[in-house]
């Protein structure tokens, strides 16, 4: 059996150099883990090297199932010692370590381990999604939470704290946001296993239904009672909420 060790890692107070869309999370020095926002797959977790980290649903909570020629083609991310030495800032959930069968220690989060791919060649590939159904991209849980906004109370916001937004010209469970308005409003997507269905996680506070539509592009989007959720490109740090009544038609999100 496998020993987990976990370490629960906050949210910084004060993040800065911080964007959501196709750049790299702002990281302490030296990162483990990143973050980056693919349009598809939404806030995946990479290598210190930018490379897209899996998980694998035969695992166990805290216990690692791929040894071997799996371990080969699904290197597991270790590191030395039984901490995660540097946490990627503004991440929810929890970082940890278990230790494998040759003895070393493999990165976990929320309990899950975390492996490469050996097929993957470039920073942003990700081509082990939904391999044999059962190896899937990390994402950032919870997908959802609630934050308090200065001006506008208690608000929906994203895995990293961005401000949430709906489209008033969107009908229940169907985006009509796609090319351009994507561009400017890229869509909340992914979350753990979502190309499997798998509802998406929802952080303390968040008391509606969270669920998953398919967009044209293939990308999984999270909706809230039904409702697509959205980012705005022009905020640029959590907190912000620029998007509130653009066009008359966005809006932040109220839990």
């Amino acid at each position: 059996m496998n020993r987990l060790v976990r370490i629960l890692i906050r949210p910084a107070l004060v993040l800065s150099l911080f964007t959501v869309f196709g750049l790299v999370l702002a990281q302490a020095a030296n990162p483990v883990v990143q973050v980056r926002y693919d349009a598809q797959l939404g806030h995946i977790l990479t290598d210190a090297s930018g490379m897209t980290l899996y998980v694998f649903t035969n695992d166990e909570m805290g216990v690692s199932n791929c040894s071997g020629g799996c371990a080969e083609n699904w290197p597991p991310l270790t590191v030395e010692g039984e901490n995660v030495p540097v946490a990627p800032l503004a991440v929810p959930g929890e970082f940890g370590t278990t230790q494998r069968d040759d003895g070393s220690m493999q990165v976990t989060y929320n309990g899950w381990p975390l492996y490469g791919f050996v097929r993957d060649t470039a920073p942003g590939d990700t081509t082990g999604q939904a391999a044999n159904d059962v190896w899937w991209v990390a994402n950032l849980n919870p997908v959802v939470q609630v934050a308090e906004h200065p001006e506008h109370g208690s608000v929906l916001v994203g895995p990293t704290g961005m401000t949430l937004y709906l489209f008033t010209n969107d009908a229940m469970f169907a985006s009509n946001c796609a090319g351009g308005c994507a561009t400017n409003w890229p869509p909340l997507v992914g979350g753990f296993n979502a190309a499997a269905g798998v509802a998406p996680l929802a952080g303390d506070g968040v008391s509606g239904m969270l669920d998953l539509i398919e967009r044209a592009d293939g990308g999984m989007q999270v909706t809230y009672n039904g409702t697509p959720l959205y980012y705005w490109i022009r905020d640029s740090v959590p907190g912000d909420a620029t998007g509130q009544g653009v066009g008359d038609v966005w809006f932040v999100v109220e839990p």
